[in-house]
């Protein structure tokens, strides 16, 4: 049986204020995660580290090539937003459970059941499928 997606984790990671690491985010404006990161950012109130191939810089905030680049003092990172395909997604989940995140938030159409189990498997919570900009407002956020 696949994921399914549990409604009182995406409520928690939506309203707990903690470090995103949003994996994919790059300063093109018409790619989704541009617009998502700020509202993570704005809306619900959390840090957003950009993690992209090149390390740039998004929306004013330093970026890094990978999560294991992410410094010491940005640590931890409480959910690792991935905005990568499907194909891709594995290798980033598991440079989350490496890197000691608490968990995953695979975006809408991003889906990988081995990799969210890998996750589950080392305590991570999962969302999958999903994005916190369509959810937020069942939760009145």
């Amino acid at each position: 049986m696949g994921h399914t997606n549990d409604p009182a984790v995406i409520e928690s990671l939506m309203r707990t204020k903690g470090r995103w690491a949003i994996v994919g985010l790059t300063t093109n404006e018409w790619r989704s995660a541009y617009d998502v990161s700020l509202f993570i950012r704005d809306q619900l109130g959390m840090d957003i580290i950009p993690v992209n191939l090149a390390g740039d810089t998004v929306h004013g905030e330093p970026g890094y090539r990978t999560l294991a680049e992410i410094p010491a003092e940005k640590q931890p990172i409480d959910v690792v937003d991935c905005f990568v395909n499907s194909e891709r997604v594995g290798k980033v989940v598991d440079e989350a459970i490496a890197v000691g995140a608490k968990a995953v938030w695979l975006q809408l159409g991003v889906i990988d059941e081995a990799a969210a189990e890998r996750a589950k498997a080392a305590g991570l919570d999962v969302v999958m499928n999903s994005c916190p900009a369509q959810q937020a407002w069942k939760f009145k956020i």
